[in-house]
C-alpha cells in the first residue's frame, strides 16, 4: 500500500469510527450511574443495542424549543424540528402534557415520572446513529454532490434535514440545534444563527467538533485543517472550548492519518498539549445536585468551571496507574463539556493500549455523554487503523449507504480539490436574509 492508498483508507476508517462509535453508545448515552448500564446491559454493552424504555436517568422530556413561529412564517422559514418528536418537548407551538414531579439524582434536574422517562434516542434500533452523526452525513453527502465544500450549500442541506417530516428518527434535538432554529425562526442570517457559548454554557460540548473534524479531512495538512474546522464550527457552534479541542485534536488526526507516528506516540505526543478542568468530575456533578440542576449554578461560576483549567498539561501516565474506577466520572466529569470530555478521550485510549474496539467500547460503558464523546475519540482512532472489523462496520443500519458516501468523499479528500470546487459565500447567496 502506497502512502496516499494508505491515507485514503485511513480517512475512511476515521469515518467508519465516527459512526461505529456513535451507534455503539447510543442505547446507553446520558447513563450517568455506570450501575445502570451494568444492570441494563447484562454486565455492560459489548456490541450494538437498541435502547430500552424507560432510560433511568432521562431528563429530555420537558426540554423547550420555542421559536417565533408567526415571524418564522413571515420570513417563509420552517420552524418545526420536532416533527413527531414534538410530544417530549416545551414549544411554542402545542400544549406540553408530560408532567415532571420527580428529580433525577445525577444532576438534580426535573424528570418526568419513570414510566414516561423517555430514552434520549427512544424508537432507535440497534446499530442505528444518532442525529449528530446523521448531520455529519449531510456534510458528508454535501460535499459529495457538489465535488468539494460549500458552507451556502451545507446549511441548505441542513436546513432541510430538519425541517422536513420523516428524515430524523432521533427524538433528541440538542440545545444547540434548539437555540440555532430558534434564532433562524427570528430572522438571523443562515450563516450566524449559532448560540455562544457565554450565552449558554451547553454550546461548548463535544457535538461541536464532530462535523469540524469530518470536513478538516478535506485539507492537506494540519494547517489548514484548523482553519477549515475552525470556519466550520462557528456556522452552529460559537464556543472556545470547541474550538480548544479541534486544535488539539485536529493536527493528531493528520498525523495518523499520514502515517507519521503509530497512534500511542501520536496521542501521547498531543496529550501533553491537553490541561485538565480545575474542577474534578465529582466536585462537578456535586454541584449540580447542591443547585438541584446545573441551569441553576450562576454564569460567572458555571463559566469558571469551564475555563479555569489546571497550569500544567495532564498527567497521563497518573491517570492510567489510577485505573478506570478511579478515573471515570470521579477525576474526569462524563459530562458533555469539552474541557473535561477530552482528557478522558485520551484517558481510554490509552488505558486500552490504543486498541480500536476496546477503546470504543470503554467510552461506552463510561457513561455520560458516550455519544458525542465518542464520535470524535472514534474519528482519531480510526485515522490510526489500515483495517477496521467488517462486522463493526455491517452492523451499522446503513452500512451500505455509509459504505458509498465514505468512498466518495475519501475520494474527494485526497484529490486535493474538496476545499476549491464549488465555493460559494453563505452571505453573498441570492435570498440571504443579512
Amino acid at each position: 500500500m502506497n502512502n496516499l492508498e494508505q491515507r485514503r483508507q485511513r480517512i475512511e476508517n476515521a469515518l467508519w469510527g465516527l459512526f461505529i462509535a456513535d451507534s455503539l453508545a447510543m442505547p446507553v448515552h446520558w447513563y450517568y450511574a455506570r450501575e445502570n448500564i451494568v444492570k441494563d446491559f447484562d454486565g455492560g454493552v459489548k456490541t450494538y443495542e437498541a435502547p430500552l424504555h424507560p432510560h433511568p436517568e432521562a431528563f429530555m422530556v420537558g426540554m423547550s424549543y420555542k421559536p417565533d413561529v408567526q415571524k418564522a412564517k413571515s420570513l417563509s422559514r420552517p420552524y418545526d424540528i420536532l416533527h413527531g418528536h414534538s410530544m417530549f418537548y416545551q414549544t411554542s407551538w402545542e400544549d406540553f402534557t408530560i408532567e415532571r414531579n420527580d428529580r433525577e439524582g445525577e444532576h438534580g434536574n426535573k424528570v418526568a415520572a419513570e414510566d414516561e422517562r423517555y430514552h434520549y434516542h427512544h424508537g432507535l434500533k440497534a446499530g442505528d446513529n444518532t442525529l449528530n452523526a446523521h448531520l455529519a452525513r449531510v456534510l458528508i453527502r454535501s460535499v459529495n454532490k457538489k465535488g468539494g465544500y460549500e458552507a451556502g450549500a451545507f446549511l441548505d442541506d441542513f436546513v432541510s434535514y430538519m425541517t422536513t417530516p420523516d428524515q430524523n428518527k432521533d427524538p433528541y434535538t440538542e440545545v444547540f440545534l434548539r437555540r440555532w432554529f430558534e434564532n433562524y425562526c427570528n430572522g438571523d442570517p443562515i450563516h450566524a444563527c449559532a448560540q455562544m457559548q457565554r450565552d449558554n454554557w451547553s454550546i461548548g460540548s463535544h457535538g461541536g467538533m464532530i462535523r469540524p473534524m469530518v470536513l478538516s479531512l478535506l485539507s492537506q495538512n494540519p494547517y489548514q485543517g484548523i482553519g477549515m474546522a475552525l470556519e466550520h464550527q462557528v456556522l452552529t457552534h460559537r464556543s472556545e472550548t470547541v474550538a480548544s479541542g479541534l486544535a488539539i485534536c485536529v493536527p493528531l488526526m493528520f498525523e495518523l492519518i499520514n502515517g507519521e507516528s503509530d497512534t500511542k506516540t501520536a496521542f501521547r505526543k498531543a496529550a501533553d498539549h491537553v490541561h485538565m478542568a480545575r474542577i474534578r468530575g465529582e466536585d462537578l456533578f456535586a454541584q449540580y445536585r447542591a443547585h438541584r440542576g446545573p441551569g441553576n449554578i450562576p454564569d460567572d461560576q458555571m463559566w469558571a468551571y469551564h475555563m479555569e483549567l489546571d497550569d500544567g498539561p495532564m498527567e497521563l501516565d497518573k491517570l492510567v496507574d489510577m485505573g478506570e474506577q478511579a478515573v471515570l466520572r470521579k477525576e474526569i466529569g462524563t459530562v458533555c463539556y469539552i474541557e473535561q470530555g477530552l482528557p478522558m478521550m485520551f484517558f481510554i485510549a490509552d488505558h486500552e493500549g490504543y486498541d480500536f474496539e476496546k477503546s470504543l467500547l470503554l467510552n461506552v460503558n463510561a457513561g455520560g455523554d458516550n455519544v458525542n464523546r465518542g464520535m470524535p475519540l472514534g474519528l482519531m482512532m480510526g485515522a490510526g487503523e489500515d483495517n477496521i472489523s467488517t462486522s463493526l462496520k455491517k452492523g451499522l443500519s446503513d452500512y451500505s449507504e455509509l459504505a458509498d458516501e465514505i468512498s466518495k468523499f475519501a475520494d474527494i479528500a485526497v484529490s486535493g480539490e474538496g476545499i476549491t470546487t464549488g465555493f460559494e459565500a453563505p452571505s453573498r447567496r441570492k435570498g440571504v436574509v443579512l
